[in-house]
């Protein structure tokens, strides 16, 4: 099951990723994942959090944000772990749109959050290989 995450755009000035940020702490949300792409003018801040319709209530009031599904596929702490789950998504003809990776405590382990354009047919396939995908259940408990 795809997991949910929130695409804030961030006016690319000083302190506007700073106080979305604090808007998401002082809702008592954690933030389980995060990467954010800018250029000039703007950026896109996409976080993976316990609380998505909270912490889009709070990152609205500041910004334009929507809800987009992905993936996370465990990964293991050795090399090759991130080409085995990009050669079982490419040998199924899954394109990865963007990525990026984060820790849990110790016993959740490391996963790379990928937005792809099939989550159905990527998580069987992942599922049939091994790899282990989080549920939005699993992420409010990390």
């Amino acid at each position: 099951m795809a997991i949910k995450q929130l695409s804030a755009f961030v006016e690319n000035k000083p302190g506007r990723l700073l106080g979305m940020v604090r808007h998401i702490a002082d809702a008592g949300i954690n933030m389980r994942a995060m990467s954010i792409a800018d250029n000039k003018d703007f950026g896109i801040l996409r976080v993976i959090v316990s609380d998505v319709e909270g912490a889009r209530r709070v990152l609205s009031e500041e910004a334009l944000v929507s809800v987009t599904e992905v993936i996370a596929a465990g990964m293991s702490d050795r090399a090759g772990a991130l080409y085995d789950i990009l050669k079982v998504l490419a040998d199924a003809g899954i394109n990865i749109e963007y990525m990026y990776a984060f820790t849990a405590s110790e016993d959740m382990g490391a996963y790379v959050v990928m937005r792809v354009n099939d989550n159905d047919l990527a998580e069987r396939v992942l599922h049939e290989s091994g790899i282990a995908t989080l549920r939005e259940e699993d992420i409010e408990r990390i």
